[in-house]
């Protein structure tokens, strides 16, 4: 009895992670290495311009091999990447099929005076 606890134990657990893997490969997303500007332009504070270069940096230097060489494009610094990092792969279909809006940072009472 005690053995089968442990084996629907271990079945359940297993079920539990290919769930929660599932769930997160399903989470929209944009691959960058074949995306076009327009989709490029469905990630948080990625307009016109900044797309256009992440297209012209791949077209140069060759397919992304990780997300985080985003950050070698210009305009894209590591704050940037992190916005952009939940949203972005290198590998299946991009997915992503609405604009991302980030929530503003609050700015302080007496900015700007």
């Amino acid at each position: 009895m005690r053995t089968a606890t442990i084996l629907n134990l271990a079945l359940a657990a297993i079920l539990a992670a290919q769930t929660v893997t599932a769930a997160a490969s399903a989470a929209p997303q944009v691959n960058i290495n074949t995306a076009s500007a327009a989709e490029l332009q469905l990630l948080p504070r990625v307009g016109p311009a900044l797309a256009q270069r992440i297209v012209e940096f791949r077209a140069a230097n060759g397919p992304f091999k990780a997300p985080e060489e985003l950050v070698r494009v210009k305009g894209i610094g590591e704050k940037s990447f992190e916005n952009l990092k939940p949203f972005v792969t290198v590998t299946g279909p991009t997915t992503l099929k609405e604009k991302v809006k980030l929530p503003r940072a609050n700015k302080p009472a007496n900015a700007g005076r």
